[in-house]
């Protein structure tokens, strides 16, 4: 019986501490891989609570505010004043600094309702992360626009779908979550 190879073993040519820090190193980029898409999906569902705890806990916010209640506050704004959104985490390029400190890049392709209109943005995010108590998490994260334009068209104007019975229409999602239900709750 033939054996398939998939992958070559290097642990037989590597020394224990070389092993050991190659390792530490890509759980490093999938750890801070995952601070990204897990935002994506706070911001989406308005998981208010999840979204701050991705943050250090003395993040900065603005000029001379700190901590994750204020970022909370800062979130709470800023989420409210839109619909749905959708955030397509995609290009994540990570630079790791040392065992502690990385910063990267991230591309996002958004979608966001704005009042009637729905909005197609490109988005690159510039971040900072810290690793404190062996935990990844968001030190800053700037927010920059390649562009935003208006859709010709609306999805929100759409009938319902009823997946699977329909391809085309309104579907379930943000609705679906308890967490979208519970912040639009707290803004009306």
């Amino acid at each position: 019986m033939r054996t398939l190879r998939l992958l070559p073993s290097y642990a037989p040519c590597m020394a224990s501490e070389e092993l050991s820090a190659t390792v530490e190193r890509l759980l490093a980029f999938e750890e801070i891989r995952q601070l990204a898409s897990h935002y994506a999906v706070a911001v989406d569902s308005r998981d208010l609570d999840a979204l701050v705890e991705l943050f250090v806990d003395d993040v900065r916010v603005g000029l001379d505010t700190f901590g994750r209640e204020a970022l909370r506050a800062s979130f709470s704004d800023s989420l409210g004043a839109i619909g749905i959104s959708m955030l397509n985490v995609g290009t994540h390029a990570i630079d790791i600094v040392d065992s502690n400190h990385a910063t990267g890049q991230v591309y996002c392709h958004g979608q966001i309702q704005d009042g009637d209109r729905w909005i197609h943005q490109f988005i690159l995010y510039r971040d900072t992360y810290e690793r404190r108590d062996g935990e990844w998490f968001f030190v800053r994260r700037i927010h920059e626009l390649w562009y935003g334009e208006k859709a010709p068209t609306s999805p929100l104007s759409m009938a319902p779908a009823e997946w699977p019975k329909n391809h085309d229409g309104l579907g379930t999602v943000p609705a679906s979550w308890p967490s979208w239900t519970a912040f639009w709750e707290d803004h009306t």
